[in-house]
């Protein structure tokens, strides 16, 4: 509990005002536009829609403005912002198999039906600093070409057809999915919740324990077996018209890992499967996504859960940035009435200590003095 403090108020009124002013910056700088800040700076605007659980580009960019690019409060915006729309349902599972592809690797085969796409990335790019960017650097227009209309199936339903790697797993028929957003978090908990908590996990947090998984904590030896970035379609199913209507699309990048293989007495060896999906174009996070979450497959497929990325509680309990920013920002809140109380009781402490200590080198001291 916090106590008022005298002039508190008024001090806090013009915190946010000086915050106002620190936010908007010099004011003969022209200010940044909405539309600037979901073009141009277009991966944090799709971290903050994934982890903040809202695809709105435009609400993502704002929330990025008002916070002064500080990425981990701006998806706290959105999800307070999230928490006052009203629900009508719940959309189909995507397709993402039917994804209008903008970039698709493999790193376990090199000709893929479909082809690999490099799409705009960093992979290849010099680590260098480009200053023709800070003089307004106008791009040469990419080069284009016709929409190819050949198949890109999933690498891993290619595995799948040789039997090569396990079946993608499956709830239970007529089994309710669970919803973190609506319901506490209970443990065990079942792959839907986990999920449901990595895709809105901090981007940092994963990837630590991602990394961790590949340093040996956590029998995990990955290969991405492919990881894709695109438009597919979102449809849901009105009771009035009985059928399945577009809603339109979105953009995602889905990631499967091909993981270390399994069998028993009777089963054959197959490869398992690690699974990331996120807004936007988010590689860094589906892949880290996909790591921990076959680490925390290990009680599912009958292995030791030894390493923190396989422990459910300490990875689900600590991932979300919102709940955590909670608990270490209000430190900066006032706790004089707390820290009053522990101080009066070390002082306790050490005066009590300070007689005992007296007390007991007493008689000596009385020896000492005799003589």
């Amino acid at each position: 509990m916090y106590v008022a403090v005298k002039g508190g108020e008024r001090a806090i009124e013009n915190a946010h005002r000086l915050l106002a002013s620190a936010r908007r910056g010099d004011q003969s700088v022209p200010e940044i536009s909405l539309d600037q800040i979901s073009e141009q700076l277009g991966l944090a605007v799709d971290r903050v829609m994934s982890e903040g659980s809202l695809y709105d580009r435009e609400l993502a960019s704002l929330a990025i403005k008002q916070a002064r690019g500080d990425l981990i409060e701006a998806i706290f915006l959105v999800r307070a912002f999230r928490a006052t729309l009203p629900r009508f349902g719940a959309t189909e599972p995507v397709e993402t198999g039917a994804m209008r592809v903008r970039r698709r690797v493999s790193s376990t085969f090199k000709d893929i039906p479909g082809g690999q796409i490099l799409g705009p990335t960093f992979d290849y790019t010099h680590r260098l600093l480009d200053p023709s960017l800070a003089d307004g650097f106008v791009p040469e227009a990419p080069a284009t070409a016709e929409a190819s209309t050949a198949p890109t199936p999933r690498v891993t339903d290619i595995l799948g057809r040789d039997g090569l790697i396990e079946s993608s797993p499956q709830a239970e028929e007529g089994a309710s999915v669970g919803d973190l957003t609506r319901e506490p978090l209970n443990f065990p908990a079942d792959r839907d919740l986990r999920l449901q908590n990595l895709a809105r996990g901090d981007e940092g947090f994963l990837l630590a324990m991602g990394y961790s998984t590949q340093r040996g904590y956590g029998r995990n030896h990955p290969f991405a077996g492919e990881i894709r970035f695109g438009e597919v379609e979102v449809e849901f199913s009105a009771e009035d018209v009985g059928f399945a209507v577009p809603l339109g699309s979105i953009e995602l990048t889905e990631c499967q890992m091909v993981n270390q293989f399994k069998g028993s007495a009777t089963e054959a060896p197959c490869f398992t499967r690690g699974y990331g999906l996120a807004f936007g174009q988010s590689e860094r996070k589906t892949m880290s996504m996909a790591l921990v979450d076959r680490a925390l497959r290990a009680r599912e497929l009958g292995e030791e859960a030894l390493a923190p990325a396989q422990d459910e509680e300490f990875v689900m309990s600590h991932s979300d940035n919102v709940q955590a920013t909670g608990f270490v920002e209000h430190l900066k809140l006032p706790h004089y009435v707390d820290f009053q109380s522990e101080l009066g009781l070390l002082r306790k402490l050490r005066q009590e200590f300070s007689e005992a200590f007296t007390e007991a080198n007493a008689p000596d001291t009385l020896k000492e003095a005799a003589e």
